[in-house]
């Protein structure tokens, strides 16, 4: 068998898969709510008028891929932080997740210094009217100022994951949803004597929810027996560069491969933009409730490389590779439910997001691609958390370019728009079925790499007797 299911201890596998879903379900809770901070802003804004939505619209575009990209990098605490974890080298723990902070922290800034120099480049690339092009700019300046306390946030949020202790970062991000309505509304409207800044004040609302995340999750973590060994309310060091190196070595790998995936979708909504408003509202819906359902499987991907990292920080490399099967397998089972569920309540997903018969009729088409793609889609996200927890990221970055920017884009753009595979040009239907054959393409090859890894990092002699 590929994880060698038939060695593992009577119990050995369902106790794994609870402990995966114990951890698993709490950060998926968390990305649900921050997923839900973006509908909550677009649907706000959308009431206001078209100007403020189509600001807040592509304030967020640019908000998100910075933020999914710097993401990448801080991830890179998890496998290092679970390696720790699962050598009982509780000292090094506590080092290392406050050197994340501090590495965290100057991430963050980086990214706001980046999304400030981003906006007179899009002011002159932009054909917009000046009042949208005027929200745009400051939802973009409200939002670059979460990026900070977003990179905090995500240190602590290795921390936590690390420790086995996820209901904190739920808890929090709940919380932040919650504050983040009302605070939309005031700085929409600009009550209490605040600005009426229209739906830029989204992006206003965006910095401080976030604010609010990292400091609240810092002060639950700090005041938590649980965590109180790891001394977070200590005065944090000075920057250890030689250990933020280390960071950037693992990180900025997993970075790019987010960028690639991001880049993905964003490349082609651009591209399907002269296709006309009904292919591009049906695009939208179908990857909006898309990247709802995604949150399933990365929150098992972020769960599985936290396993990983610690059975191998504690020397049980065929433990890991165990782990790695139980996670593609309970990944696998909860994508076949969705494309299922996709499949026979297709027409009413997508009437929950309009009542066009055109917009039904093509989102109902499109649901049946995103509904193939569940399994190679959650097979591919698990497979490169996996990965991760072996702190292996440069061959999954490739894999990721070539098979999103070469199958994914590329051959999108080949069926989508010319002639040469299929006459006609497919339009939307050519795009998306290169996104199916990019996921598959990258599902296989990530899976066939973790087989073999997690393989070669078993002893030779305890390798040769599964052979005989």
């Amino acid at each position: 068998m590929p994880f060698d299911f038939h060695r593992a201890a009577p119990g050995r596998l369902s106790g794994e898969g609870k402990q995966l879903i114990c951890l698993a379900l709490p950060m998926m809770i968390a990305q649900i709510a921050q997923v839900a901070t973006g509908f909550v802003d677009t649907v706000m804004s959308g009431r206001v008028s078209t100007g403020d939505l189509a600001a807040v619209s592509l304030g967020s575009s640019i908000f998100l891929t910075v933020y999914v990209t710097l993401m990448g990098v801080v991830t890179a605490l998890n496998p290092i932080l679970a390696h720790h974890v699962g050598a009982n080298d509780h000292k090094r723990v506590g080092e290392t997740a406050r050197q994340g902070l501090v590495f965290g922290a100057l991430i963050g800034l980086f990214g706001m210094l980046l999304m400030f120099a981003l906006e007179p480049l899009l002011a002159s690339v932009l054909n917009l009217p000046p009042d949208v092009e005027a929200k745009i700019m400051l939802f973009i300046s409200g939002s670059a100022l979460a990026m900070p306390a977003a990179m905090i946030h995500r240190a602590l949020h290795a921390l936590a994951s690390s420790l086995n202790r996820p209901r904190p970062i739920m808890l929090v991000s709940l919380c932040a949803l919650g504050l983040n309505i009302p605070l939309n509304y005031i700085l929409i409207h600009g009550l209490f004597g605040l600005p009426r800044m229209g739906g830029a004040g989204c992006g206003w609302a965006t910095a401080a929810a976030f604010w609010f995340n990292s400091i609240a999750l810092w002060v639950y973590m700090a005041a938590s027996p649980a965590f109180a060994r790891y001394r977070l309310s200590a005065r944090l060091p000075r920057p250890d560069f030689a250990m933020h190196r280390t960071f950037l070595r693992l990180g900025l790998p997993i970075a790019l491969s987010f960028f690639v995936e991001i880049s993905l979708f964003s490349f082609i909504a651009l591209l399907i933009a002269r296709l006309g408003t009904v292919v591009v509202a049906s695009h939208q819906a179908v990857l909006n409730f898309s990247s709802l359902i995604y949150m399933v499987p990365q929150s098992i991907s972020t769960a599985l490389s936290v396993r990983v990292g610690q059975s191998i920080g504690a020397g049980d490399p065929q433990g890991a590779r165990m782990i790695c099967g139980v996670g593609l397998c309970l990944g696998l089972a909860t994508a076949l439910c969705t494309m299922l569920a996709i499949l026979f309540g297709r027409h009413a997903i997508i009437s929950m997001y309009t009542s066009d018969p055109q917009l039904i009729a093509m989102g109902s088409t499109l649901l049946i691609f995103a509904a193939v793609y569940q399994l190679t889609d959650a097979a591919q996200t698990i497979a490169s958390g996996a990965l991760r927890g072996y702190k292996l990221t440069r061959i999954p970055m490739a894999i990721h370019i070539v098979s999103f920017w070469g199958a994914g884009l590329g051959l999108g753009i080949v069926l989508g728009m010319t002639d040469w595979v299929v006459s006609p040009a497919l339009g939307i239907y050519g795009f998306w079925s290169a996104l199916v054959i990019s996921l598959s393409a990258a599902a296989a090859l990530l899976v066939a790499y973790l087989v073999r890894e997690s393989r070669r990092r078993i002893p030779l002699d305890l390798a040769k007797g599964q052979t005989t």
